[in-house]
């Protein structure tokens, strides 16, 4: 029999292979909704692990509660009435699936994590329907992330 040479699958489509709860969508989301905590909406303390070998910083952390909050106006923000609608399409129904997206491209090396960083740090910090639909306002302005 002859042996056919594979390559090697990356570690993303392995996940997305594993855990089939959550479409490419929403972990393109929350990899975006990382990146607008940080560079839109200013979140974050302290740079994470020391210096890149290229001299450029690293990443500040986010608290689980922020990225939440920050996750959720850039929903409104894309989606308007709608966002609650299309993260329920790519499987997200909760701030817990925000946790379990984060905490998967954590075991993937996407994304990482502070010592005092817990999974339980996504949980409940508000209902989709009170938070996407129910308080959604239209305004000029961007609305502004809870402190």
């Amino acid at each position: 029999m002859a042996r056919v040479k594979t390559q090697s699958v990356s570690p993303f489509v392995k996940l997305l292979c594993e855990d089939r709860r959550y479409k490419l969508e929403a972990y393109d989301f929350v990899r975006l909704g990382l990146t607008y905590a940080q560079e839109v909406l200013d979140l974050g303390g302290e740079e994470v692990g020391p210096p890149r070998k290229d001299g450029s910083p690293r990443p500040r952390h986010i608290s689980g509660q922020d990225l939440c909050w920050a996750l959720k106006e850039l929903a409104q923000e894309q989606y308007g009435r709608l966002a609650k609608l299309v993260l329920a399409e790519w499987g997200i129904r909760s701030t817990s699936d925000f946790g379990e997206i984060v905490y998967n491209l954590i075991r993937i090396g996407e994304m990482s994590k502070s010592d005092s960083d817990r999974r339980e740090d996504f949980d409940d910090i508000y209902d989709f329907q009170e938070a996407l639909v129910r308080q959604f306002v239209i305004t000029r302005e961007p609305q502004g992330v809870p402190k």
